[in-house]
């Protein structure tokens, strides 16, 4: 009864293209510099290779995507260009694909499998590295976290679909 097909769901399936990995970066500490990377291997539980999160299995925070189109929309709301993704301090850049709607959906990126488990929340360290207004700049463009729920490599140029 609650998994019959209802048209909501119907139009929530549908996808006009994938998207694609444009960027990788890697938090190797906390403040540290992001290193900026070609490829990575995401792991369950862990997250990214390289990356400082270390969780477990249930982590709901083991990778951090967002938006190109949305770095643009923050540049454009602090009154400049695009931001560089190495200030949002987020793992990985995607373009093409609206991943708030991947909701309750699993996407492959390269070998590696996700699930959205939530948004990605900016934090206070928005108005350090974007300046005044970086804070609310980002709210609502933060982009996403996931789990990861099949190991494997993901690299710039792989493609961004949704299996289920």
């Amino acid at each position: 009864m609650f998994n019959e097909p209802t048209p909501l769901k119907e139009l929530m399936s549908h996808f006009p293209q994938a998207g694609e990995v444009i960027w990788i970066g890697l938090r190797t500490a906390t403040r540290q510099e992001i290193n900026i990377v070609e490829e990575t291997y995401a792991r369950i539980g862990t997250g990214l290779e390289g990356d400082r999160y270390k969780g477990t299995a249930d982590s709901k925070r083991q990778v951090t995507l967002i938006q190109a189109e949305h770095l643009a929309a923050v540049g454009s709301y602090l009154g400049r260009g695009i931001i560089n993704p190495v200030l949002t301090r987020r793992n990985i850049v995607v373009q093409g694909i609206n991943l708030l709607a991947l909701k309750d959906h699993r996407i492959q990126i390269g070998e590696a499998v996700l699930e959205m488990t939530g948004l990605c929340h900016p934090c206070s360290r928005m108005e350090e590295v974007l300046g005044p207004g970086g804070y609310n700049a980002m709210r609502g463009h933060g982009g996403i976290t996931a789990r990861v729920v099949q190991e494997g490599s993901i690299k710039n140029g792989d493609k961004v679909t949704v299996i289920d």
